[in-house]
């Protein structure tokens, strides 16, 4: 082992090996012995594409050139195609119509022609048994609309190979979701919510019997987050609901009672950010096959049709997406800790694993690969009262290289989006590429986050910028005192509501932070509940309070407004048409920063949203701050990777 200052490790795993061959893999799904899957290539612009594996084995990508099989529903998408017997429906990118594409054909559009910005976007489509008829979602952005008041979000109906006006089914909720046709076509059921509420806090599944009219609600309303909605051969309606605190998985038969299938402390939902999720599937055998977070791990069971619950022994801790996949059996998105996601095939019976896509092969040494522990930590909830907190944390680890005797390394606070997203314990090479250079990082599961309960994600309700904020602090406080890391070297970022809270920890006089990363995050709260997207336009009620009768809290917990509590250096990294997080929440804090001197480098993508895609921009992204903690922290870059200094203006 060579002695090396931390930070400065030489390491293989360089912005280039985290760009290589990367991919998205951004769903699944099962046609007869095919089975499909959508590959985001950031290598190719960001656009997704569409592979299907044949039973033999080959591979096929199924989306000509100029096509990228994204939607702009919600913003953030999902759901975006659905494929049977070869046929593949699908909405593009670029002008949002859903196009039908069969096999050695080209795409063909089913819809009317739209724009990116204004017009339809459409998601989350289902296919009637007879394969004639689509259901969707359909997001309508009127082209003289003046904002998120006037995008209308209705369920439509239309033909499935054909050009046609679609028909309106469901209109009046602010927003729905999940469109579903019986086995039998004759009932649709959907869930459906309006502001303020988000998907996560209280939304309602109904059902309509298409032949009769008859309509009603089958479950959800306050305090219940419904989703999911699959019909099973018999006829029968499963869904997950969090009324019992866990999001775990029900059935109803139509004139009969709800019935609780699968009821465990554990996490099986995920929250509705995007459409066309499948945390469980029910095979033709009746078992019922779930994903289900524990503990910070993800993990497989089944419940048999006896009601026995039995754990399947995968080596997955992250599970994306579960599919039926014939007799005993289903195809999963999954990865672990030391491998990226990859598609499997499981045999319920034995956990026997069969990979039909697997992650790239990094070729490394897995000494250079550190496995996050799952740790708890005292913190405090947004009255000051004692509660404990969740996170990942990731030492550092290289094969080749130590830190100095009697010195420790530095750490990096991470900071998931959401703010109701989680740290997911799997193969992340963005992770890797910092703790194999000698960092330590903590990725933090604050009160909100998902996988610990609606009580724990209810801790961040009306909290936002308050629960957050401690549970980081008191991660890396708490790792400093357990000497894991130098309590003197300590960094926080966070992209989106992460960069949010990364800039609400650093404005403050007892901020332990000596530096921070926002990338894209929301400096002035006011703004963005004045300048957002329909999906999040009442968001902040729940995290806040509603606006504008709670504007002196939203003024309080700006960063915008307590810029002299600044005094770290910090760096920011923005899309030029982020439509979620405006580029002005950017300019607005770096303007205030410069006029204060304080340390600042500013970096913004021209033609990027809400998360960059484009591998030149996530590259330079990685190491404009690797070279920002370089110079805030005082070591040296490694002279092979000829990385490119970032200027940080004041320091």
């Amino acid at each position: 082992m060579t002695i090396t200052p931390y930070g400065a490790w030489p390491t293989p795993i360089t912005s280039e090996l985290v760009l290589s061959a990367a991919v998205r893999l951004a769903g699944v799904q099962v046609d007869g012995d095919a089975v499909v899957w959508a590959e985001g290539r950031p290598g190719e612009g960001g656009r997704t594409q569409l592979v299907r594996r044949a039973a033999d084995g080959t591979t096929t990508d199924l989306l000509p050139d100029g096509f990228d099989a994204r939607t702009g529903v919600h913003e953030y998408g999902g759901g975006a195609w659905k494929v049977r017997d070869g046929v593949v429906w699908f909405s593009n990118w670029a002008d949002q119509r859903l196009y039908r594409l069969v096999p050695g054909g080209e795409p063909e559009p089913l819809t009317p022609e739209s724009v990116l910005t204004r017009g339809d976007r459409y998601a989350d489509v289902d296919v009637s048994p007879d394969g004639s008829v689509l259901v969707a979602v359909r997001e309508h952005h009127p082209v003289h609309g003046q904002g998120a008041a006037d995008v209308r979000n209705e369920i439509v109906r239309l033909s499935a190979d054909r050009p046609s006006e679609p028909e309106v089914l469901v209109t009046g909720p602010d927003f729905v979701a999940s469109p579903r046709l019986s086995p039998d076509g004759r009932r649709l059921v959907w869930v459906s919510w309006d502001h303020p509420s988000m998907p996560w806090d209280d939304t309602v599944l109904s059902g309509r019997n298409l032949v009769t009219g008859d309509e009603a609600i089958v479950a959800g309303g306050p305090g219940e987050s419904v989703s999911e909605p699959r019909w099973s051969a018999d006829g029968a309606l499963h869904f997950l609901s969090d009324r019992t605190g866990w999001w775990n998985v029900y059935r109803w038969l139509p004139g009969t009672d709800i019935v609780p299938e699968v009821r465990i402390n554990a996490e099986i939902g995920e929250p509705g950010w995007a459409l066309g999720g499948s945390r469980y599937v029910v095979l033709d055998g009746g078992e019922i096959v779930f994903a289900r977070w524990q503990a910070g791990y993800d993990g497989l069971a089944v419940r048999r049709p006896d009601g026995t619950l039995t754990d399947v022994d995968v080596p997955f801790s992250a599970i994306a997406m579960v599919r039926a996949s014939g007799p005993g059996e289903v195809v999963l998105v999954a990865g672990t800790p030391t491998e990226e996601p990859g598609v499997h095939r499981v045999s319920v019976a034995d956990g026997r694993t069969e990979t039909l896509r697997p992650p790239r092969d990094l070729g490394l040494d897995t000494g250079y690969l550190s496995v996050p522990e799952a740790v708890s930590f005292p913190s405090v909830d947004g009255q000051g009262a004692p509660r404990t907190a969740h996170a990942l944390f990731y030492p550092p680890a290289n094969p080749e290289h130590e830190g100095p005797q009697g010195e420790l390394p530095p750490l990096l606070v991470v900071i998931h989006g959401g703010p109701t997203s989680s740290a997911v314990p799997v193969l992340s090479v963005n992770v890797q590429y910092w703790t194999s250079r000698g960092f330590g990082v903590v990725d933090v599961n604050y009160g909100g986050s998902t996988g610990f309960g609606r009580a724990y994600r209810d801790v961040l309700k009306g909290a936002w910028g308050i629960v957050d904020v401690a549970d980081c602090l008191a991660a890396a406080r708490w790792l400093a005192e357990q000497g894991r890391v130098d309590g003197t070297r300590l960094a926080i970022r966070g992209g989106s509501a992460g960069g949010y809270t990364t800039l609400a920890a650093l404005a403050r006089e007892d901020t332990p932070f000596a530096a921070g990363a926002d990338h894209y995050g929301v400096a002035d709260l006011e703004a963005l509940a004045a300048d957002t997207h329909k999906f999040e336009s009442r968001y902040l009620d729940g995290l806040v309070g509603p606006y504008p009768e709670a504007r002196d809290v939203y003024v309080e917990r700006s960063p915008i407004h307590h810029v002299e509590l600044f005094s770290r250096p910090l760096i920011v990294l923005q899309g030029s048409e982020d439509a979620v997080v405006p580029p002005n929440q950017s300019e607005a804090i770096v303007g205030a920063l410069r006029a204060r001197k304080v340390p600042v480098a500013y970096l913004v993508f021209e033609g990027e949203q809400h998360g960059f895609r484009r591998a030149e921009n996530i590259r330079r992204a990685l190491e404009a701050e690797l070279s920002f903690y370089a110079q805030v922290f005082g070591f040296g870059l490694p002279e092979a990777e000829g990385i490119e200094p970032v200027l940080v203006e004041n320091l």
